[in-house]
């Protein structure tokens, strides 16, 4: 009789494996997590949903400063791709041995831009220069910058406000935040009016306009490198990085005003 009682439930716990193991074997589909820097978020979510709506792998998208993500991904994170506003963060993670050997391609390049707040023309406005009266323009407020000593946006802007002998005069008026989108959404709240931000930035937020772009020689190049991360998903990981690169990535990319590169 015990025997007659316990086959329903051999039977419905073995069902429960049976559905467990499908669940989670090849045949189930892992999503593709990916660390992106902040910059990237209105371009990539446009990405993101063209790859998954042509049947590509499901994305996962963090986004924060290229830095922060670094260290994350160092921590032991679970990320598959890494899409990083600077070149010395990507150094750092393929050095730590984390990245899919061969992988590694610069994606895109940016150009960095002063901001304001308000609609503007549509133009770049004027090339940023040490005849600028920044200070004068701050009119007693703040200049919103990412992390001048850590996160991408905020090392290139500050090399350019030193490039161009404007540094020791506009660092105590500088607001740090922890990312690029952080810096644009206090100019375009009008908590800050003035900030440094990509071009790109600037296309993404109707509230601000540009005043005008940083010459490219006043800071290092703006290049965002991507790589495959080593793991389980290495596969797609890869597909996804020549998607970044082919004609409807970069289409989508450019019109947020990124650079392509060659």
């Amino acid at each position: 009789m015990f025997q007659t009682l316990l086959q329903p439930v051999l039977r419905i716990a073995a069902l429960v494996l049976l559905l467990c193991g499908a669940a989670s074997g090849p045949a189930a589909a892992r999503d593709l997590t990916i660390f992106a820097a902040a910059s990237l978020k209105t371009a990539l979510d446009a990405v993101a949903a063209d790859w998954e709506g042509r049947g590509g792998t499901p994305l996962v998208i963090s986004y924060a400063g290229s830095s922060a993500l670094a260290r994350q991904i160092a921590e032991g994170a679970p990320a598959d791709v890494f899409l990083s506003a600077n070149e010395g963060w990507m150094d750092h993670i393929a050095a730590l041995g984390l990245t899919l050997q061969g992988s590694r391609r610069d994606v895109l390049g940016n150009r960095l831009a002063l901001i304001a707040e308000g609609p503007g023309d549509g133009t770049e406005g004027d090339t940023i220069d040490a005849r600028v009266d920044i200070p004068a323009m701050l009119n007693g407020g703040r200049l919103a910058m990412a992390l001048v000593e850590a996160v991408p946006a905020g090392l290139y802007g500050k090399a350019a406000l030193m490039s161009l002998g404007l540094w020791e005069t506009l660092e105590p008026k500088v607001a740090q935040v922890d990312n690029v989108r952080a810096a644009l959404a206090l100019v375009a709240t009008g908590e800050a009016p003035l900030g440094i931000v990509y071009a790109s930035d600037a296309v993404a937020e109707p509230r601000v306009h540009v005043v005008g772009l940083f010459p490219p020689e006043s800071h290092p190049a703006i290049i965002y490198p991507g790589a495959a991360l080593r793991g389980p998903n290495e596969e797609a990981a890869l597909e996804f990085l020549d998607y970044l690169k082919g004609e409807v990535g970069l289409a989508i990319f450019t019109a947020q005003g990124f650079t392509v590169l060659p």
